[in-house]
């Protein structure tokens, strides 16, 4: 079974994908390290190594978590399986 994508925590909202070249439509299997399970869900972009991939729907506004960490804030609404990237997620610093 391939992993396509890394998530380390519950709370975390985007998983990292750890493979070249995610296709829209592929289904794609999660590796939740906190508790050792799999997420699997359906990409709905096309997602380059090192990019991001929501977990569930996020609301603009929202903020978004990584590794457990407050990595910014949706600047549009990201539905579940989406890329997210900068150009849908901005730092709070301004």
């Amino acid at each position: 079974m391939t992993t396509h994508f890394l998530v380390h925590n519950k709370v975390d909202k985007v998983g990292v994908v750890v493979v070249e070249d995610v296709k829209a439509g592929e289904e794609l299997t999660g590796w939740l390290m906190e508790d050792d399970s799999t997420i699997r869900l359906e990409a709905k972009d096309d997602i380059r190594l090192g990019h991001k991939i929501a977990l569930g729907d996020i609301a603009n506004g929202d903020t978004i978590i990584e590794y457990e960490h407050d990595i910014g804030r949706a600047v549009a609404a990201i539905g579940k399986g989406h890329h997210v990237h900068v150009h849908n997620i901005k730092t709070k610093r301004w």
